[in-house]
C-alpha cells in the first residue's frame, strides 16, 4: 500500500507565525476586571486576542461586527428602497410597452441605468464583504 502524504486531517490551522508558547499573567483589581470584560463586549474579541491586539496592535480602533453592521444597515435599507422604485419603474413601463405608448427610447435609457445601478450595486456588495472578512481577521 502506498503512503498518503500531506492529507488535511481538519483540526487546528498551522499557524503562519511562530507558535506561541509564552504565558502571561496579570491580576486585576474589580474594577479593572469590569473594565476588560466591557472593551470584550464592545469589541466582539476573546480575551486573548483583545490584549494582544491592545497591548501589540497598538492604534487603539476597536469596533465589532454588530457595530458595523448597525451603521451599515441603512444603506441595506436604502438599496431596498432603490429595488423597489426599479420594480415599480419596470411594472409601469411595461405597461406603456404593451399599449404601444413609450418611446424605445425611454426603453432603452432605462435599461442602461439599470444595468449600472446593478453593477454598483455589485461592487458594494464586495467591498462589504471584503470588510467583514477584514473584521473578522482582526
Amino acid at each position: 500500500m502506498e503512503k498518503r502524504q500531506n492529507k488535511n486531517r481538519g483540526g487546528r490551522p498551522t499557524m503562519k507565525s511562530g507558535k506561541r508558547i509564552h504565558v502571561i499573567k496579570a491580576k486585576l483589581t474589580d474594577e479593572e476586571i469590569k473594565k476588560l470584560l466591557q472593551l470584550q463586549r464592545d469589541s466582539g474579541l476573546n480575551r486573548t486576542a483583545l490584549i494582544r491586539k491592545r497591548v501589540l496592535g497598538g492604534n487603539g480602533f476597536s469596533m465589532n461586527a454588530s457595530e458595523i453592521l448597525a451603521l451599515l444597515d441603512p444603506i441595506g435599507s436604502e438599496l431596498g428602497r432603490a429595488g423597489n422604485n426599479i420594480n415599480q419603474l419596470a411594472r409601469h413601463s411595461n405597461i406603456l410597452s404593451r399599449q404601444l405608448k413609450i418611446d424605445p427610447k425611454v426603453v432603452s435609457d432605462f435599461n442602461h441605468l439599470l444595468e449600472k445601478y446593478i453593477n454598483i450595486q455589485t461592487e458594494l456588495e464586495k467591498a462589504l464583504r471584503h470588510l467583514l472578512r477584514k473584521l473578522k481577521d482582526s
